[in-house]
Order: structure tokens, then C-alpha cells, then sequence
């Protein structure tokens, strides 16, 4: 079991790497992960500060119900309050959780058909992804237990009409599905503005990708490999996320 500190490091280099790859959102948007010896107890990005900035030490501390558990001058976003608290409260196994507003990401979700299993990426995802209607910014504790259901027991949803959500059950786990998903909704954002016809893949192929990405993982953990190299990269760039 990871300590708080390690956890924090962690989550800190996450914001970092999806800040490097494009993925932030101006001030906006959230990465969370539980603290597993603590009950109920999650750190989310402090609100008002860019994910360049996010840092072990400035990481917010805070229950499922939005108490600040820690002495911080910062305070959560009410937005990533009412959908990373309701998650973690529902599921068990989704230790992190990614939500991106990316303009692929976006534009899938905007898309009536949402996301079409016919490119490398979305194959791989095959029956992974669970679908939630729009309702306005998320701060209405009432959709909590819709956004639970919608979910259900998949880690990748589409919030239509908003973004992407992805869950895992630890930070590099979370890290992978996230670049998957937004990989993923690239290429088919890329390939429709071509205005071509699509090759179609047949269901069978979408059907045994799961059995195909055991014979890819070998037994690896999900995401450690990618997140670890991303680390690094980060590391050579600006290490200061560790403070």
C-alpha cells in the first residue's frame, strides 16, 4: 500500500504529464486519487492553480462529502467535487479518476453516434465505454447518483456534450486508459474531417481485442511502463511537482 506522500508525487507527476501533452484546461478539470489508508479521503488539484503548477505539497486533501481535510489556503472545484466524490464513494476499485475536457474528447462527445469502434484505438475499447446525458455543469448534487449509474461497473465514459471520464484502479492505470480514450477519439476527430468513408471493423475483431491485449500485456501491470517513461521525461523538464 502506497503512503500519502508517495501518492501525492504521483498524482502530482500526473498532472504534469497531461499539462506536457496538451490535456489541461486553463484552471479547469480534475485527476483524483484515493488515500487508502484514510476512508473517504481523496486529493484532488487545488482550485485556481494550472495543472504547471500543481505540486505534492499544494495537492488538496478532501472527504467524499467536499470537508478540506488538510490546512491548505486552496479549496476544490465544486464541479470535480460532485463527480469525483460520487464515484469514489460508488466504486470501490476506481482508486483514480481522470476528467479532460480535450477538444477530441469534446467533439466525440458532441457526436450523436459518440464513439465508433473503427480505428486501432476505439477497438482496443470494445464494450468499454459507458455513455452519460448532458445536465449542465456538474454541480448539482442530484445528478450524482445518475452519473453513478451511467458509469456502472465500466472504467471510460463519455459525458456527452462535455468530456471524457476515465477510472483505474491505481494512478498509471488511469494514466493509460486516459491516453487510449483521448487516442482513440483523435483519430476518429481526424479521420472525419477528411469527409471520407470510413473502413468499417467487423464486430468479431472488437470482440476479441480484450484476449489480444492480455497477449500484449504478458501479465505487466496496466499503464506502469508508459507512466513511468512519461515520469522520466517529466523529471528531465521541471522536477519541482515533487515539492
Amino acid at each position: 500500500m502506497k503512503t500519502e506522500q508517495e501518492l501525492r508525487v504521483e498524482l502530482a507527476a500526473l498532472y504534469r504529464i497531461f499539462d506536457f501533452l496538451g490535456w489541461s484546461e486553463m484552471i479547469y478539470n480534475h485527476i483524483t486519487v484515493k488515500i487508502p489508508s484514510e476512508e473517504n479521503a481523496f486529493l484532488i488539484n487545488p482550485y485556481g492553480l494550472h495543472y504547471s503548477e500543481v505540486k505534492a505539497s499544494n495537492l488538496v486533501k478532501v472527504d467524499i462529502n467536499g470537508k478540506v481535510l488538510d490546512d491548505t489556503p486552496y479549496r476544490a472545484n465544486p464541479a470535480g467535487m460532485t463527480i469525483h466524490s460520487a464515484i469514489h464513494a460508488a466504486r470501490p476499485d476506481a482508486h483514480c479518476i481522470s476528467h479532460t475536457h480535450t477538444t477530441e474528447g469534446m467533439a466525440i462527445a458532441c457526436l450523436e453516434e459518440g464513439l465508433r469502434y473503427d480505428n486501432f484505438y476505439s477497438v482496443l475499447l470494445y464494450g468499454q465505454v459507458a455513455y452519460h446525458d448532458f445536465e449542465g455543469i456538474t454541480v448539482n448534487p442530484g445528478e450524482k447518483e445518475r452519473l453513478v449509474k451511467s458509469l456502472g461497473n465500466k472504467n471510460l465514459l463519455i459525458l456527452r456534450n462535455h468530456g471524457l471520464l476515465v477510472c483505474g484502479r491505481d494512478i498509471p492505470e488511469t494514466f493509460i486508459n486516459t491516453w487510449g480514450f483521448q487516442r482513440a477519439c483523435e483519430i476518429q476527430h481526424a479521420t472525419d474531417i477528411t469527409g471520407k468513408k470510413n473502413i468499417p471493423v467487423d464486430k468479431s475483431i472488437g470482440e476479441k481485442s480484450a484476449e489480444l491485449l492480455k497477449l500484449q500485456m504478458s501479465g505487466m501491470q496496466a499503464g506502469h511502463l508508459e507512466f513511468n517513461a512519461f515520469v522520466r521525461k517529466i523529471d528531465a523538464i521541471d522536477p519541482s511537482y515533487r515539492d
